[in-house]
């Protein structure tokens, strides 16, 4: 008989995993800083305090005794808790202009997760605007729904342009 007119299939090598990635794109708990795992304690007690109604106090007692607690930025943490909470309504009234529906309309996770970026990008001078959304992206990507990272991610940008202008600028125009 003679040989197949077929070609040889082609035979890629095995996908390498992303190292420091879960199967659905996010960080392993062993690559997060201690910053992102303060957010990430931050996201879940703002969301008692969102949902629950729970203290402030009371939320942050409880947060602290969760496992892995001990490994995150607890300076951070207390800034971003206790500084969301204060600061809520300032923080809804520069949100809720870049909104397509009512502030009621958005998930709790992802309420939490825009308070914790505007505060951020407000207050916390030392990180990079950049930082600061794809943090809060990640969040959203980790405890919010499906798409609402793309939406947290629209938010923040208008955010980003408005509370640092100048910095945005400049990285905008050092790209080019």
């Amino acid at each position: 008989m003679s040989e197949s007119s077929h070609p040889t299939p082609i035979t890629r090598p095995p996908r390498q995993p992303r190292k420091g990635l879960t199967s659905t794109g996010v960080r392993k708990a062993a690559s997060k800083s201690d910053r992102s795992r303060s957010r990430e304690f931050a996201v879940q007690a703002l969301y008692q305090v969102l949902v629950g109604k729970n203290e402030t106090e009371a939320v942050d007692a409880f947060t602290r005794d969760l496992a892995g607690f001990s490994k995150a930025d607890s300076v951070h943490f207390d800034a971003l808790l206790h500084g969301c909470v204060e600061q809520s309504a300032a923080l809804d009234a520069l949100i809720l202009p870049l909104l397509d529906r009512k502030l009621a309309e958005i998930s709790p996770v992802e309420h939490a997760v825009l308070w914790i970026g505007t505060y951020e990008l407000q207050h916390c001078l030392d990180v990079p605007w950049r930082v600061v959304l794809n943090e809060c992206v990640e969040l959203a990507k980790e405890f919010g729904g499906t798409d609402g990272h793309k939406y947290v991610n629209g938010v923040l940008n208008g955010l980003a342009r408005q509370l640092r202008e100048a910095e945005v600028a400049a990285d905008k125009g050092a790209a080019r």
